[in-house]
């Protein structure tokens, strides 16, 4: 993935972000209300953006660092997603598919870790 495109990723997924938590805000706010999910609903898009900013972040690295972007961008889509459809449903069994979405975002970290510490200069011995 070149840089432009992950970018591009990243800036659409911030605006979604953005949009998503106006949105909530104002227009969906007498279903979240009704439904008892406005703190869901806030929860998915705080996430969302939290980890949208990290694939920005990575998207500025060269080469972006594929497997952390993929499993931060599968995350988005399945953790928040999955909090957004139950929010304006009010389905709750798709919370049980939330967890999945955090495993993507926890295996992202994971791997940005393990990435760090895989190049890491060797320590001269004095």
């Amino acid at each position: 993935m070149t840089n432009a495109t992950a970018t591009r990723w990243a800036a659409g997924l911030g605006f979604l972000a953005v949009a998503l938590g106006a949105f909530g805000a104002h227009g969906l706010k007498p279903l979240l209300a009704s439904y008892g999910t406005t703190e869901i609903w806030e929860k998915a898009v705080f996430y969302h953006f939290i980890h949208t900013v990290v694939l920005l972040v990575l998207a500025q690295k060269s080469p972006v660092p594929r497997w952390p972007f993929l499993f931060f961008l599968a995350g988005i889509a399945v953790f928040s997603g999955s909090l957004y459809l139950l929010a304006v449903t009010n389905v709750r069994w798709l919370g049980a598919v939330t967890p999945f979405g955090g495993l993507s975002l926890l295996a992202g970290w994971v791997v940005v870790g393990w990435g760090t510490s895989q190049r890491q200069p060797p320590t001269s011995k004095e």
